[in-house]
């Protein structure tokens, strides 16, 4: 067994549709980067590839690299675990935190859950999303941006 932790960030901004976990949410802005800028799935990518020492997303996906503007970050944690595999490891479970004031995000974990689980080639059952506020205080509480925190356990295939 490997474990991982995953962490990413990014900042609010008007004109960009906010996906979390694969999910479009309907908000007044949405997250800033080179992708989808999904701070959930880009977290866990980083927990999955770190516990398999394969460096992390930025390594695997270059923000310099033109191919992967604007790209869907569920294909790329599909990616990530794909490479992971060749490397003999599987997901073994998934626990994540996505760090944002606003909106709220419960309705939509389920559906996060899904998106994961499907692109980690494992059971819903091993992927655990929660949602928390930093009560007003930092840049996300400020509505600033959001962050992700994710650990991941891999085991041997």
């Amino acid at each position: 067994m490997r474990i991982g932790h995953g962490y990413d960030v990014h900042r609010l901004k008007e004109g960009r549709r906010l996906i979390l976990g694969g999910v479009e949410i309907e908000y007044v802005m949405g997250l800033d980067g080179h992708s989808d800028a999904d701070v959930l799935c880009h977290a866990i990518t980083d927990a999955i590839l770190g516990a398999a020492k394969m460096g992390d997303i930025g390594l695997l996906f270059p923000d310099t690299d033109m191919s992967f503007k604007d790209a869907d970050s569920v294909e790329l944690l599909r990616t990530a675990v794909r490479a992971v595999a060749d490397k003999g490891y599987k997901v073994g479970n998934i626990d994540a935190t996505i760090i944002a004031q606003k909106p709220k995000l419960r309705p939509y974990i389920d559906k996060m859950c899904e998106n994961i689980a499907g692109a980690c080639d494992t059971s819903v059952d091993n992927v655990n999303i929660k949602a928390t506020t930093e009560e007003g205080l930092g840049f996300s509480g400020e509505g600033l941006g959001m962050a992700a925190h994710a650990v991941c356990l891999l085991e041997n295939k």
